[in-house]
Formats: C-alpha cells, sequence, structure tokens
C-alpha cells in the first residue's frame, strides 16, 4: 500500500500543473506574457484616446456643415423671399411700383383738395373777377365775408360746389403728376451724385406738364361749376358740358395789318397775324372749348410744379441734416415700413410737423412763382360764361388784367391764394410720402 502510494502522487500533481497552466494560458493571456514596461502601456492609452476625440470631432464636423449646409438653404430662401416680398431692391420702372405710386398720389391729391374745397372756390370766384364777389376781393375781410355770403345763400354744399368734378380730375391728375414725377426722375437722376437743383425742376416740371395735358377738360368743367352763382338755379355736370361743348366763340375781325402798321411795329402786326391764324384754324366749339387757357395753364406749370417738387426735395434734405435728424426723422424707417415688414433702404421718413412743414414751403414758394399766369389763366377758362365769348389769346387776356387793375390784377386772391396752398402743399406732399412708406415703395 505504501509502495504504490508514492508512484501515483508525482503524476497527479504534474497533471493538475498542466491543467493548471492550460487553463491560465486560456483565460488570460497577459498573465503569462512578460510584463511590459509602463510608458508602453501609456503610449497605447494616448493612441486610444486620439482615436475617440478624432471619431467625436469627425462627427461634430458633420453636425456643423449639416447646420451650414441648414442655414446656407435658409439664406437662399430669405434671399428667395426678399426678392419677391418686402425687402427688395426697388425697380421704379416696374408696373407695380408705377401702380402704387399712382395710388399714393391720387389719394394725397384727394385729400389735399378736399381740405382746401372752401378757399378755392372764394378763389375761383375773385379770380375771374365774378361780379357778385369782385367788391370783397383785395380786402384782408374778404374771403370771410365771401364764405359766409355762400353759406348764407347756398348753404355749406355751396363752399364745395364743383367738388365732386374736381375730386374726379385730381385722382388722375395727382396720380399722374407723382407717378411721372418718379419716372422722369428715374430717367433724369439716374444716380444721387447725378442729383442736382436743376434736374429735379425738370423733372417736376415736365411731370405736371404730363398730368396738366390728360386732365385738363375735367378742370375746365371744375372751375366752369365754382364759377356759376345762381341761386334759384344749379347747373349739372352734364348741364355744364353741353354748355361748354355748345359755346360759340366769336371770331373776332382779322384785318391784315396795313404797311404802315408793320413798318412802324412789325412785331406786333407779327403777333397780330400769328394770332389770327391760330383763331381761324382753331374750331369755334366742340372739344377745344375744353382746353380754353391751356396754354397759360402750361407756361404756369413750368414753375409752379417744378419748383414745387425742388422746394420740397430741398427742403427735406436740410431737414434730414445730420444736426436736425434726430429731432425731424423718425427712427428706423429707412429700412421699414409701418406695417412691420422690411423694405430697401431709403431716405429716412420726416415726422409729421417736419414733413407738413416741408410740403407748406413748397407750396408758398411754387405758388408765388406762378400765379399771375394762373390768374390768366382762370380768365380765359370762363371766357364763355361771362362778355361776348370772345376766346381771348394770352397776350389779350393779360392787356385786359393789366388794364383793369394794373399789376395788382395779375395777383388778386394772391393772399387767398396763400392761405389755402399752405395746407394744399403740406396735406399733399404728407399723404404722399406716407403713402408710399406704407405702400412699401
Amino acid at each position: 500500500m505504501s509502495a504504490t502510494f508514492p508512484d501515483h502522487a508525482p503524476h497527479s500533481s504534474s497533471t493538475v500543473s498542466r491543467s493548471s497552466s492550460a487553463s491560465l494560458t486560456t483565460s488570460n493571456p497577459d498573465s503569462i506574457r512578460p510584463e511590459r514596461p509602463s510608458h508602453h502601456r501609456d503610449m497605447e492609452k494616448a493612441v486610444q484616446v486620439g482615436h475617440s476625440h478624432e471619431s467625436k470631432l469627425g462627427a461634430t464636423a458633420a453636425v456643423a456643415s449639416t447646420k451650414a449646409a441648414t442655414t446656407d438653404d435658409e439664406a437662399i430662401r430669405a434671399a428667395r423671399k426678399d426678392a419677391s416680398g418686402s425687402v427688395k431692391q426697388v425697380d421704379k420702372r416696374s408696373l407695380d411700383y408705377i401702380l402704387r405710386s399712382g395710388l399714393a398720389g391720387g389719394m394725397a391729391g384727394c385729400a389735399a383738395k378736399t381740405v382746401v374745397a372752401p378757399l378755392d372756390r372764394v378763389k375761383i370766384l375773385f379770380q375771374a373777377s365774378n361780379p357778385q364777389f369782385a367788391k370783397y376781393a383785395g380786402s384782408w375781410f374778404g374771403l370771410v365775408t365771401a364764405m359766409r355770403d355762400i353759406k348764407r345763400n347756398e348753404g355749406v354744399p355751396g363752399l364745395f360746389k364743383g367738388h365732386s368734378a374736381t375730386l374726379l380730375r385730381i385722382f388722375p391728375y395727382a396720380a399722374i403728376k407723382f407717378l411721372a414725377y418718379e419716372q422722369i426722375r428715374a430717367v433724369i437722376i439716374p444716380s444721387r451724385d447725378k442729383e442736382t437743383p436743376f434736374r429735379r425742376l425738370i423733372s417736376g416740371s415736365l411731370a405736371g406738364i404730363t398730368s396738366v395735358f390728360f386732365t385738363y377738360p375735367l378742370e375746365v368743367i371744375r372751375v366752369r361749376l365754382a364759377f356759376e352763382t345762381k341761386h334759384h338755379s344749379r347747373s349739372s355736370l352734364r348741364d355744364i358740358c353741353r354748355q361748354i361743348y355748345n359755346e360759340q366763340a366769336s371770331r373776332p375781325s382779322a384785318a391784315v395789318p396795313s404797311a404802315a402798321e408793320v413798318k412802324s411795329a412789325p412785331a406786333m402786326a407779327t403777333a397780330q397775324t400769328v394770332s389770327a391764324a391760330v383763331t381761324k384754324a382753331t374750331p369755334p366749339s366742340g372739344i377745344a372749348n375744353f382746353y380754353r387757357g391751356f396754354a397759360p395753364t402750361l407756361l404756369g406749370m413750368l414753375p409752379y410744379a417744378g419748383v414745387s417738387f425742388l422746394t420740397h426735395d430741398t427742403v427735406g434734405d436740410w431737414l434730414r441734416a445730420p444736426a436736425l435728424a434726430p429731432y425731424t426723422t423718425i427712427p428706423h424707417s429707412d429700412t421699414s415700413s409701418p406695417r412691420g415688414g422690411k423694405q430697401q433702404s431709403r431716405r429716412a421718413q420726416l415726422t409729421a410737423s417736419a414733413e407738413l412743414f416741408s410740403g407748406a414751403i413748397a407750396g408758398l414758394v411754387s405758388q408765388t412763382s406762378s400765379y399771375p399766369l394762373e390768374v390768366i389763366r382762370r380768365r380765359m377758362q370762363v371766357a364763355g360764361a361771362v362778355g361776348d365769348g370772345h376766346r381771348l389769346g394770352i397776350a389779350e387776356t393779360a392787356r385786359r388784367i393789366l388794364l383793369e387793375k394794373g399789376i395788382r390784377g395779375f395777383f388778386v386772391g394772391l393772399t387767398i391764394g396763400y392761405m389755402k396752398v399752405v395746407p394744399l402743399g403740406a396735406t399733399s406732399f404728407f399723404v404722399y410720402e406716407r403713402g408710399k412708406w406704407w405702400l412699401g415703395i
């Protein structure tokens, strides 16, 4: 028993050792490898951390790239939106701009004329030397007395007589005038460095002539309605049109000047010859009657409209000077509209008081420069309603006014003109500028 035991003991021990070694080799290979230096293990860990950081950086870059692409897409969509929305490069030659500026101009004209309609009625009566109101002309209290008489005889509607024809005329007139000014200005003044007072004057004058050409017949109808002072019978718009159309203008004797007259006054003889030829070629009635006084209107519009726009823009530039801008302009109005949308950078909007002041000064200066021609025009327009119906020319009308009342005759009603033109110009330019701003142009 003792002999066998020692024989088996060594064998079992070796077997256990081999089994244990095999299990150690299989379960943990590092346990049987030679131990590496610590700095090698640190280097391996650093490499693993580096790979991890590279992966994270790659993911972050991918996210950033995606966000950038999204931002670019949003910017492109915003740019496209701006191209068709409120923030855009305004094309003044586009149909949209023309319609919007015309709408703003028409509203401005109607608002201004409504404010001054009573004053306009009295001024026409003074200018045209209406027999019933001639005694009030030239007096500081003549305006109040005339308005009181009109109200007593015709009621409050009498102060607005002819106003329906006024609105019918003024909307297209003001619309055409303002949109024509914008269009002509865009051609004559294509950039800020080319903006000069002379170019502004020409732009305004051409705009005024354009509007008058298309709306003058309505002006004649309005003046004739306002000139009528009958208490018992009032003519309707249709009656006035028929009356003007059927009026027969008596032709003056167009005698050929003698040789002595030609020799003594060649210029006067030439003028008489030309006047006789024009009178002969002009129809005695019909559509031509609606253009009575058209020539002095064109001459008067050159200074009136031109000086009006020139003065308004010049005073506006003064009020927008850096020293006054904080007190006279609306903050951020150069890049935003009242409805909250953005718009192309433009001149800052003046405050209400500054804009009204600018328009009032423009009306005052323009009225003074063109008033004598306006008086001549009024007298020519009502020629068929007074006298023998003789169609007068500019020179003959001016001569009659000079003989009747002297130089002062060319400024009859100017006091009322000033009282009228201040609110007229102020209201017109204020409503127009605010209308453009509200419409986003």
